[in-house]
């Protein structure tokens, strides 16, 4: 596993030396650069994991700095900025731009090191937070003491201590991400991102500036790669990664490193690779649609996530986790399934597997009445619910049309639906979709989706 890479840009060369040192001593992996310019070039070669910047340089200032990254795509990372002439003023200012904390010169090494530690930490649960905000529910871990569930739950934490790549199978809504997720937590890469890209979230033929970004003259996109290096990358549903895109991913994976697109200097990275798919990937290196050297590398460790139908006895067990997890974080009324209902609940055949569970259980807390849920509620509930799975009008949506056209067509759809129900907000969308808002404004352009307040 990778440790986490600082960045330390100051102008003078014994401050440069004696931090680059000691964080070396802490196991940390340090670069330096003497000014502006050649931290500009230092972010182009490689991401850190935080830059400890100094205020005051000959070329270009560490405000200015700030500005300039802030403007592009954000702060790559956590700033620590450092000044020996701060002023109250300056310390306001880097904030304002997004700096985690500012220390002043002489630096007190206790300090630094105490400062350093929490940045990372900091950005490491934000990281989480995001991640968790997109996951459906919160689990720490996947849910069940089924035979089945319980062996695949050891076979992950015997996986994750080996570091090896994985490919999960299993329908949609059956908990490949939680396995994702738990495998990474049980694994030496747990204090390190995880980072998810849904391949057939991505328009057009973007996925190889999201698997490795970009290079536009000065500015710099890092990829997904890049953005989980010394972590786990979860590829979900790998199958629709377009040929380009995976014939690059290949070449990645046998060099361990890979050019961003418009770039022309070669990328390393340290970075454990967990795909999904709900099809079968033989069948689509047969078809010529996946590339057979690709899922050879993917196929290590396979791991196949069981429907739900298939452990029916953990449907109690889920229902009641489902129940506590709104009542506790949405603030919606306890209610508690009948025994009729539970059993009812049990022999159906769930083709959205825990997603569609999970969703009807949020529908009856926020829509029934009593405490109770009984067996009539639980039938009529499954009725709506399979209703609403059958194929709807969408404009544009045919299906004597390609795939790919028919899903834009839907996608659309279903994009305006969402801005329409959120008023144009774009960040409650997000929350909701499950994307994260950058990507959800380049998918909107594409798309041609006008966004009005």
């Amino acid at each position: 596993m990778t440790a986490p890479y600082i960045l330390v840009v100051d102008d003078e060369p014994d401050i440069r030396e004696l931090v680059k040192d000691i964080l070396e001593d802490e196991g940390y992996q340090v670069g330096t650069a003497e000014n502006g310019e050649s931290a500009r070039r230092a972010l182009r070669e490689r991401r850190p994991d935080l830059i400890l910047l100094d205020i005051w340089m000959p070329d270009v200032d560490g405000i200015t700095l700030l500005k300039e990254w802030r403007e592009e795509n954000g702060l790559p990372c956590p700033v620590v900025v450092m000044s020996g002439h701060g002023t109250v003023e300056t310390a306001v200012e880097a904030t304002r731009l997004g700096a985690y904390d500012f220390l002043e010169k002489p630096l007190s090494l206790a300090k630094l090191l105490v400062t350093v530690e929490r940045a990372l930490e900091a950005d490491r649960l934000e990281r989480e937070n995001v991640g968790l905000r997109r996951q459906v529910h919160l689990v720490s871990e996947p849910i069940g003491h089924s035979a089945v569930m319980q062996r695949l739950r050891e076979q992950v934490k015997r996986v994750a201590q080996h570091d090896t790549w994985v490919l999960i199978s299993g329908e949609p809504g059956s908990g490949r991400e939680t396995f994702a997720r738990y495998l990474h937590a049980n694994s030496p890469r747990r204090d390190r991102p995880f980072v998810d890209l849904g391949v057939a979230t991505i328009a057009g033929g973007n996925a190889a500036r999201e698997l490795f970004g970009s290079e536009e003259g000065e500015h710099v996109h890092y990829g997904r790669l890049e953005q989980a290096a010394g972590g786990t990358l979860f590829l979900d549903e790998v199958a629709d990664m377009d040929l380009e895109a995976q014939a690059q991913l290949v070449g990645a994976l046998d060099t361990g490193s890979f050019l961003r697109v418009g770039g022309t200097e070669p990328v390393v990275v340290d970075v454990r690779i967990v795909a999904a798919t709900q099809r079968d990937l033989q069948a689509e290196v047969t078809a010529g649609r996946f590339r057979e050297d690709l899922f050879y590398h993917l196929n290590v460790v396979p791991l196949r996530v069981p429907p739900l139908r298939e452990h029916r006895e953990d449907i109690p067990e889920l229902l009641n986790h489902f129940v506590d997890y709104f009542v506790a974080h949405e603030r919606l009324p306890y209610r508690h399934f009948s025994t009729g209902a539970q059993n009812f609940l049990r022999n159906y055949h769930w083709p959205g597997n825990i997603r569609e569970l999970h969703n009807l259980v949020q529908r009856l807390l926020i829509l029934g009445a009593g405490s109770e849920v009984s067996l009539e509620e639980a039938e009529a509930a499954v009725g709506q619910g399979t209703a609403e799975a059958a194929p709807a009008a969408v404009p544009g949506l045919s299906f004597d049309q390609p795939l790919r056209q028919a899903r834009e067509a839907f996608e659309r759809a279903y994009l305006e639906y969402q801005l329409e129900k959120h008023q144009g907000n774009v960040s409650q969308m997000a929350r909701e979709v499950g994307m994260e808002r950058t990507h959800l404004y380049r998918k909107l352009r594409a798309l041609g989706i006008e966004i009005r307040k």
